[in-house]
């Protein structure tokens, strides 16, 4: 998948009360490979959920252009409401093939489509995952569209640190983040998570970006020998999960079959890591992320 079309998930720290960069700091956010830099950010606020996606869904577009390279016509755009302007990401890409041919690899039931991205962030905010950006389903140009929050305050990606060789100045907060990471990915079955859609943020915040090639059919874990641990609240939500919690949660942007296939990776992550408490103990397999610092 090309990365230029992933989420800005990057670092814009919007938990129930979003706190905005700072003013004059830089928007180092950037859906393209390596995260480039991008234009510093003109306004120091704080958004609640609801309002920044007032904002997303209602502000005025301009300065559409390219995000980057790509193959899929993934664009970056200036947003403004007349107090406020953001940039956003916008994919437009909604394909579904019966059989999709990459090089050697064959996928039946291939979609790769903008929905994705609301339905990754809404889904992200149920089970308590709060570093997949806002993403809004928005009519941009005649076309149905993902609108997404273009994060604020970006380090580096994951291949750039791992280039670098460095874990931050918490090499275990990096280590547990990375963990929830998989968890996440074997959950909506992200086949396409790569190190140009893994983000950090100056705070060592890592941002999980572009989600329009996860949510498969497949029922079974992609990897499950790399689940050995889970964020304890996170463990809490997988297991609360119900077909009616999530369908009210992402509305139409995920199918009964989606929410069906789902659920039964979510049966088999739980399985997973309560076999793994039963026989370790909580304290060894659960683990309290902390926030940056």
């Amino acid at each position: 998948m090309d990365v230029v079309r992933r989420p800005v998930i990057l670092g814009v720290c919007f938990a129930l009360g979003l706190v905005l960069a700072a003013a004059g700091a830089p928007l180092a956010a950037s859906m393209a490979t390596g995260q480039q830099a991008a234009t510093p950010a003109p306004v120091s606020t704080q958004l609640s959920p609801a309002e920044m996606e007032v904002f997303l869904l209602q502000a005025s577009m301009s300065r559409i252009r390219d995000a980057g390279a790509g193959v899929t016509a993934s664009q970056r755009a200036t947003l403004s409401d007349g107090r406020l302007t953001h940039d956003a990401h916008i994919q437009t890409v909604d394909i579904a093939r019966p059989v999709f041919q990459a090089g050697a690899k064959t996928e039946l039931n291939f979609k790769d489509t903008y929905r994705y991205n609301i339905a990754g962030y809404r889904l992200a905010r149920l089970v308590g995952l709060e570093t997949v950006p806002m993403s809004v389903e928005r009519n941009v140009n005649g076309k149905a569209a993902s609108v997404t929050w273009w994060v604020d305050d970006v380090l580096m990606d994951e291949k750039e640190r791992m280039r670098k060789s460095t874990s931050g100045p918490n090499p275990g907060r990096t280590t547990s983040q990375l963990q929830v990471m998989l968890v996440w990915d074997e959950l909506i079955q992200n086949k396409d998570r790569n190190r140009g859609n893994i983000v950090w943020t100056k705070d060592w915040t890592m941002w999980l970006i572009d989600h329009t090639r996860a949510f498969r059919l497949g029922k079974d874990l992609m990897k499950p020998e790399t689940l050995t641990r889970c964020e304890r609240g996170l463990f809490e939500r997988l297991k609360a999960l119900t077909d009616e919690s999530i369908a009210e949660a992402v509305g139409p942007s995920l199918t009964k079959l989606e929410r069906e296939a789902l659920l039964e990776r979510r049966d088999r992550i739980v399985t997973i890591l309560s076999d793994r408490i039963a026989k370790l103990g909580e304290d060894v397999v659960l683990f309290t992320l902390r926030g940056p610092g």
